[in-house]
């Protein structure tokens, strides 16, 4: 069955590690008769979390569509795993999603898993529903879990709903909406209507007429009769609130018990009645800044949200139609490299399970396979239509390792496995340093790198080893320095002959030109590494021909590609070549390069070299409990703090530390703060090192030189 645009609702469920999620989303679909059994994560039975490695570990990896049928609507349901490792999963769900469902644990309030997800649903605009869950949980305090989420994003968040009592008795929810209480048998399921006891008769009216009136604050005709007779009817009432959702003008907070099935009928109900379609929510932006209407009438737009690979299956790419009517068998054109793919099979996805269907219209999600040539952020458009939906931007990486295989013979396969690992997660970028002589894997957490080596090992069967990667330090000078040197190889016949008299000094942007030398060319040259080579060629008399300068310049480069002190890059330097000699017969581009090479290398040692190391920003936010531990462990990180700020309850710590000191800092800040904490790091700058530092790392080189 095709659902047209109106009756769609696309749903994200997010939240922090255990908070719910997958539990929720197996009572959704229960509810939707969509599932003939409410399936459990301890007995590793839900339709989400279908994956060997989620079953084995207990909780979410990777997102899951699933989808189900609620009056006339058709419920798409994408599950999101907690832990911020693996936040893409979380950014592309969010992309093709119209309504996000935010899981709070009763027990645990707003915990930081969910501030960091919050970042994202103010980018992506997203209406947000909060539901509180583990209500039955006997440290379940839903009050303070509510005053929380009203503490760190504001008053915008509305109780629509309140629990007559919480913990192990849990089973009465007082429904401020709809002015009625429901009670759910001890096994959870459909609930018996009952009136709202008189004790909490006075709160529920409250409550009520604050939904009232922010249903009301949307519509000018609906405001009027608010003020004229005080109240709304239901149809009024949700035309107000659908638009207040839409327009996170409030963030409704629902109740629930996802494991013994309480509440989640009720939610579906608001979600089907409130929450916006896809043709409610604002135009997509697009790649060139104009938008594109969810119009099931126009011509099909399908933008490509994820890609997995599938054991005898091949390539699955993740869908949404965002403008027309897909149709199997449609063919469609890649907007990336205009190739022609065509959409034999489109499927809805419950988990593993697919459903053939013969057409999606704009705005619904699905499924289909053996694309030839699809990755995750292709836009697929009709032939004669060119539309870039605007690509999700994932976030930079927090970590990185280096990966070592146990023979050359398996670097190959190896590569190829991590490289298929790639395409499939955006997150995962895999660099082959050429300054470093390493491969590494820059990832968002150790976690994440961890479940990447154990799915090389577990299905690609190849064993592979994490090693701590080296460190891309930068080689400069803080002092002037005049050398000179003369090549000179005679082997019978004609010989080599060359020699140079050269200045090396810092360079600095606004650098005045030499007071002694006369600067007869000027090149200056941005090096790939980042800073500057300033080469000034101040020689006269016609000792050295001038066509002689790019072997210099080369000789030169070669040098500043693998420094003097630790073979790392160098950067910042003016070097002024102003005198010396050369043969008729005997000199030659070989020759000065060569000669150029030795005396920048004496010359650089003599100029007061200095080794730099990248520092980096990193920003922390952690519950105050741990701040102290927190803070603790970057003093041992030669960490310079920049800052402190409260966000929410919990606290931001701003710092700029060494990249040398950021080693596997992921696990331990997860195990000092019990996964209290999220980081975000990015480069700041190059600064120097210590002497002591600087000494280690010079005699590390030369004993590996030797070596």
């Amino acid at each position: 069955m095709s659902y047209d645009t109106k009756n769609l609702r696309n749903v994200v469920l997010l939240g922090h590690p255990g908070s719910g999620k997958t539990a929720f989303a197996e009572a959704m679909l229960y509810e939707a008769k969509a599932t003939n059994r409410l399936g459990k994560v301890a007995e590793k039975s839900t339709i989400s979390d279908f994956t060997n490695i989620e079953q084995e570990r207990g909780n979410s990896i990777f997102s899951t569509q699933m989808h189900a049928s609620w009056k006339d609507s058709k419920i798409n349901i994408i599950d999101t795993p907690g832990f911020d490792d693996f936040i893409g999963e979380v950014v592309c769900s969010m992309k093709v999603s119209d309504t996000a469902l935010m899981m709070l644990n009763a027990r645990a309030g707003v915990e930081v898993g969910t501030e960091i997800i919050w970042e994202y649903v103010e980018k992506f605009k997203t209406p947000t529903i909060f539901v509180v869950n583990h209500c039955d949980n006997d440290k379940a305090n839903y009050e303070t879990t509510v005053e929380q989420a009203k503490e760190r994003f504001g008053h915008k968040v509305l109780a629509f709903q309140f629990p007559i009592e919480t913990g192990i008795g849990f089973n009465k929810i007082v429904d401020a909406l709809r002015m009625i209480m429901y009670v759910f048998p001890d096994g959870g399921g459909k609930p018996e209507k009952q009136p709202i006891p008189e004790e909490h008769l006075g709160r529920a009216q409250e409550m009520h007429n604050a939904l009232v009136e922010a249903a009301a604050e949307n519509d000018e005709a609906l405001m009027e009769k608010f003020f004229e007779e005080g109240s709304l009817s239901e149809s009024e009432l949700a035309k107000g609130l659908t638009i207040a959702l839409a327009n996170q003008d409030i963030y409704p907070v629902f109740i629930a018990s996802a494991e013994r099935n309480m509440g989640s009928g009720r939610i579906m109900g608001f979600i089907n009645d409130i929450a916006p379609s896809p043709a409610d929510r604002p135009a997509a932006t697009l790649e060139d800044g104009s938008s594109l209407v969810c119009d099931s009438s126009a011509p099909t737009t399908v933008f490509i949200y994820k890609t997995l690979s599938e054991p005898r299956v091949g390539m699955v790419s993740y869908f949404k139609v965002f403008a027309g009517t897909l149709k199997a068998g449609d063919e469609l054109i890649n907007q990336e490299n205009r190739g022609t793919e065509r959409m034999n099979q489109i499927f809805l996805a419950n988990g593993k399970n697919r459903e053939s269907v013969n057409e999606l219209k704009a705005g619904d999600i699905g499924v289909t396979v053996k694309l030839k040539n699809v990755h995750t952020n292709n836009t697929l458009n009709t032939k004669g239509t060119s539309i870039q939906i605007e690509k999700i931007k994932f976030p930079s990486s927090r970590i990185r390792v280096a990966v070592q295989p146990p023979s050359k013979g398996e670097m190959e396969k190896l590569m190829k496995a991590l490289h298929q690992i790639e395409e499939e997660d955006p997150t995962l970028i895999i660099e082959q340093s050429a300054a470093l002589k390493q491969t590494l894997l820059h990832g968002q957490g150790q976690l994440h790198l961890d479940i990447i080596k154990y799915r090389i090992e577990k299905v690609n069967d190849i064993a592979m080893e994490f090693i701590k990667p080296k460190i891309s330090y930068r080689e400069t000078i803080t002092k002037e320095a005049n050398d000179s040197y003369r090549h000179k190889k005679q082997t019978g016949g004609a010989g080599q002959f060359a020699e140079i008299h050269m200045r090396i000094e810092p360079w600095y942007e606004g650098m005045p030109p030499p007071h002694d030398l006369p600067v007869r060319k000027e090149d200056v040259q941005e090096l790939p590494w980042g800073g500057k080579l300033v080469m000034v060629w101040s020689v006269v008399g016609g000792a050295i021909d001038a066509k002689y300068s790019n072997a210099i310049k080369k000789g030169i480069m070669s040098k500043m590609e693998e420094g003097p002190l630790t073979g790392s890059y160098c950067q910042d330097i003016r070097v002024c070549i102003y005198d010396g000699k050369m043969h008729p017969v005997d000199s030659n581009d070989m020759a000065f390069m060569l000669a150029a090479t030795m005396a920048f290398k004496t010359a650089f040692k003599e100029a007061k070299p200095q080794i730099m190391e990248p520092i980096y920003d990193l920003e922390i936010l952690c519950s105050g409990d741990v701040m102290g531990d927190v803070m603790s462990d970057l003093q041992t990180r030669r960490a310079m703090i920049m800052g402190m700020d409260a966000e929410g309850h919990y606290q931001k710590i701003k710092a700029q530390v060494p990249l040398a000191e950021l080693y596997k800092y992921s696990a331990t800040l997860r195990s000092i703060t019990q996964g209290k904490a999220k980081f975000n790091r990015k480069f700041a700058h190059y600064s120097a090192v210590s002497r002591e530092i600087q000494q280690a790392l010079m005699s590390a080189h030369e004993e590996m030189a030797e070596a």
